[in-house]
């Protein structure tokens, strides 16, 4: 007697084969058996006409703080996600030494954009070492399994304390490693860094390790071997722009790493619109790496990594010194202010005082950026841009795009395209999704909670590249769903997951292709001290399961809690 079976749905099992008619029978949170005429159940469950794949595995977010008090973990929740793995981008919350807490704090709210209030009241802090915080997070019970690695911006800070943003001596790089190998052996999935100038703190300091050298990328990767298992991630420098030459110094140092102690290395890749063409050589070098038994593999986003603009999160004009003086403005008084033709234009004949990379980013975005309405157009074309439109009507695309955003009481968005968009298409993502070295990542679930929404990737991926595309070529359905489940899974370790076959995990969708959707971006308020983020729903999941149990059915949570924490060799 099978605890579930689930009869007569359109199999597509993430192996990339065919999908079948076929039904898949669920015993002890496990795949019993895949077929016809599998026997009796408790419970039977009728998917003729839906789409049935293995549970969708995230293997680039941020809930590394929002994990330790949230059983829930949307928007994943809502997009097919069974299983996520955060502690990326070198950023996280252990090891943390008492004195430490609110500077990790600064240091995640900085890079990731999570608030620092939220962080405060949020996290309890019942653990030191990376081993306690696995400890920590195997107590709450949630929907999704959780995987993590070991940050190397928290590993340096315990080791180094005042020092962190120095150069490590050989014996604090002996110390990280100690460090990161222990982290490992308790169950991590692997260590992270960053080495983007993009990645700042609030203090407005460039994240520690931002230029450690080689050694110290060594000292971490070596710790990986040790322990026998894991990978090592990061975002390196140039590929957000500004430094046409640092991918290919990125690329030669992490091909050495690869060789000389055979971890494998994944790292984000995309197209910048300083040098859009930068990404190919990083491609090319991840073939040549292959050929020659080095696994360094491009990490690549689903689409344009986009800043979603809008008056309540983050905007153009955030950072003028004439907005700021409202931000703090309870939003009913901040709309006012905004409505108010003096404070308009005291805004508009400003300019963002900094000089860093988020104001290079920006300058120029009107080019690039659109309005954002149902129904979600992700690959606009570049004639309808807020600059173009501006241009046509003899406007300032300023001007324009402040009057779009006070559109519907203040809550329209504008689209942003900051990356893998600079020929106003998406033929480069494309590009790097089907390059055979790659893996899908960068959605950065639980991140940039103000303007980023981007954990929503795996509806997106499927509607739009599998089913709705206008502006080039499609792609199969079981080769994306492949993209999604077993590559990733495999990539990272899991070996009992990402896969409708017997004795797999029983993590399984049951979607409705005729009716997913994507919701439109809104804020919600329900972070801890009340904060606020941008929170993307999904129409068209039947059922997630997650070890044969339904965590989400028709948009609505049931309430169970079969998730877990996942220790890596275990």
């Amino acid at each position: 007697m099978h605890d579930l079976l689930i009869k007569g749905g359109r199999v597509a099992d993430g192996t990339g084969a065919a999908a079948v008619t076929a039904d898949v029978a669920v015993k002890d949170g496990r795949i019993a058996a895949v077929g016809r005429d599998l026997g009796p159940a408790r419970r039977t469950v009728n998917a003729d006409g839906l789409l049935v794949t293995p549970g969708f595995v995230d293997i680039h977010t941020h809930y590394d703080g929002q994990a330790t008090w949230d059983g829930q973990l949307a928007p994943s929740i809502w997009h097919g996600i069974s299983t996520v793995v955060m502690g990326n981008c070198g950023v996280g919350f252990a090891p943390a030494a008492r004195d430490r807490h609110d500077w990790l704090i600064g240091i995640m709210e900085g890079v990731e954009d999570i608030p620092g209030s939220a962080l405060s009241v949020g996290l309890k802090w019942d653990w030191e070492s990376f081993p306690q915080y696995l400890d920590a997070l195997e107590r709450l019970p949630r929907t999704v399994d959780v995987a993590a690695q070991v940050a190397h911006v928290a590993v340096r800070a315990f080791v180094m304390k005042d020092r962190v943003y120095g150069e490590a001596t050989e014996a604090d790089l002996a110390a990280q490693q100690k460090l990161v190998r222990e982290a490992l052996q308790a169950g991590a999935f692997g260590v992270s860094t960053s080495r983007s100038l993009l990645h700042r703190d609030v203090w407005g300091e460039l994240v520690p390790g931002t230029f450690s050298p080689e050694p110290e990328m060594f000292a971490l990767a070596n710790a990986v071997r040790e322990a026998g298992h894991g990978v090592f991630e990061l975002t390196v420098r140039g590929t957000t722009g500004f430094d046409a030459k640092g991918p290919p110094a990125e690329m030669a140092w992490m091909r050495r790493v690869a060789r000389d102690t055979g971890v494998p290395i994944t790292f984000l890749c995309g197209q910048s619109h300083d040098y859009p063409e930068v990404w190919r050589h990083m491609m090319s070098e991840a073939s040549s790496a292959a050929q020659a038994g080095e696994v360094v593999v491009p990490q690549v986003f689903g689409r344009p990594t986009n800043y979603l603009f809008t008056f309540k999160g983050m905007h153009p004009f955030s950072r003028y010194p004439s907005f700021k003086a409202l931000a703090k403005l309870p939003w009913p008084e901040r709309l006012g202010k905004l409505r108010d033709p003096a404070i308009r234009a005291a805004i508009l004949a400003d300019e963002d005082p900094n000089d860093d990379a988020l104001r290079n980013i920006m300058r120029g975005c009107f080019d690039a950026t659109y309005p954002l309405d149902q129904p979600l157009d992700y690959e606009p074309n570049p004639k309808d841009s807020i600059g173009a439109r501006a241009k046509r009507e003899g406007r300032d695309p300023k001007a324009l795009a402040y009057d779009l955003m006070l559109a519907r009481d203040g809550t329209a968005v504008l689209y942003f395209t900051a990356f893998n968009y600079a020929h106003g298409d998406m033929e480069a993502v494309r590009e790097m999704l089907e390059h055979p070295n790659s893996v899908l990542g960068g959605g950065d679930g639980g991140a940039h909670v103000s303007y980023i929404c981007d954990a929503s990737m795996p509806t997106f991926m499927l509607t739009h590249w599998v089913r709705d595309r206008t502006r080039g070529p499609r792609v199969p359905l079981e080769w994306m769903i492949h993209k999604l489940t077993e590559q990733p899974a495999r990539f990272y370790g899991f070996q009992d997951r990402g896969r409708i076959a017997p004795g797999q995990r029983a993590d399984l969708n049951l979607i409705d292709m005729s009716r997913l959707a994507l919701d439109l971006p809104t804020f919600i308020d329900d972070l801890p001290a009340g904060a606020t983020r941008l929170m993307q729903t999904a129409q068209g999941y039947v059922s997630t399961m997650v070890a044969g149990e339904a965590i989400q059915e028709n948009g609505r949570e049931t309430g169970a809690r079969p998730g877990k924490l996942v220790r890596a060799g275990r």
